[in-house]
């Protein structure tokens, strides 16, 4: 797979390029073993587009999936498309602005699951809305059996979206998934019935969920909402309102809720609300 040339990003696009590509030099100074591994995955590659491309296709190659033939629709994918390229640089921002495990921008992208597998979820969502929807199945297939990430590629998500560990994350077909939203590993966005059509959840911007929930339905949770850990979602959740329990309850109380003074995303706090929603004692 060879590096090729893409048109020059914008300036904060390149400035990232660049900030990776030292990342990925000063590790390869400290750590010789890794030297091989990105000089492959990184340091060959003339951008971002180009190496994550590189690092994608090799994941989700398989016997009857050429690494080659999957590099080259990423990158026309990428190419082609503003709005995948202005996915992955919000997302990979969104990473490491919050998650504190996340040290540089070259560990995201070479060892973050999630942030891969929502790349992906990317790609196939392009190639579903260009009606080449048996190749999105494909993706969608594979991601699932690599990442342990279930996206189907119709469903919607915006930017800026930051997926922790995300093991066990499932979204079906019909979700809507707001701007900067953090979702933690086993949360599924699911429906309910065997009838098809609009049948998901509709997560608004800013929203938090914690890891294990379940939101189950066609069903809104407004923007800046917090869903607890382990929440079974039933109804709609307003905005900036806090929602535990299994089934889940609004801290507060449904009449009379208790508001976030804080957009949950940029606290990434899971526990603040526990103490205003019950007796919690060990």
């Amino acid at each position: 797979m060879s590096s090729g040339q893409l048109e020059p990003s914008e300036n904060g696009e390149t400035e990232l390029w660049l900030t990776i590509r030292k990342e990925a030099s000063d590790c390869v100074s400290h750590e010789s073993l890794l030297t091989k591994h990105l000089n492959a995955l990184v340091l060959a590659h003339t951008s971002l587009e180009h190496a994550l491309s590189f690092i994608l296709a090799s994941k989700l190659a398989s016997i009857a999936l050429d690494a080659d033939v999957l590099y080259k629709l990423f990158v026309d994918v990428m190419q082609s498309s503003a709005k995948v390229r202005e996915g992955i640089y919000a997302d990979l921002r969104a990473v490491k602005e919050r998650d504190p495990a996340c040290t540089c921008y070259c560990h995201c992208v070479l060892n973050f699951k999630g942030f891969q597998a929502c790349q992906v979820y990317r790609i196939a969502h392009c190639l579903w809305n260009q009606d080449k929807k048996a190749v999105a199945y494909v993706l969608q297939s594979r991601m699932s059996e690599v990442f342990g990430v279930d996206i189907h590629p119709a469903a919607r998500i915006g930017k800026g979206v930051l997926f922790d560990h995300a093991a066990g994350v499932v979204i079906g077909e019909t979700a809507v998934v707001g701007d900067n939203v953090a979702i933690l590993h086993g949360v599924t966005l699911g429906g309910t019935g065997k009838h098809g059509g609009d049948r998901h959840p509709k997560i608004g911007a800013g929203v938090l969920i914690g890891a294990g929930a379940s939101i189950i339905g066609n069903i809104t949770v407004g923007d800046g909402a917090k869903i607890g850990a382990g929440a079974l979602v039933l109804m709609e959740v307003p905005p900036r309102t806090t929602a535990v329990g299994c089934p889940a309850r609004l801290v507060g109380g449904r009449n009379n809720p208790t508001k976030l003074t804080e957009p949950p995303i940029e606290t990434m706090d899971h526990l603040s609300y526990v103490a205003d929603w019950c007796d919690y004692v060990i």
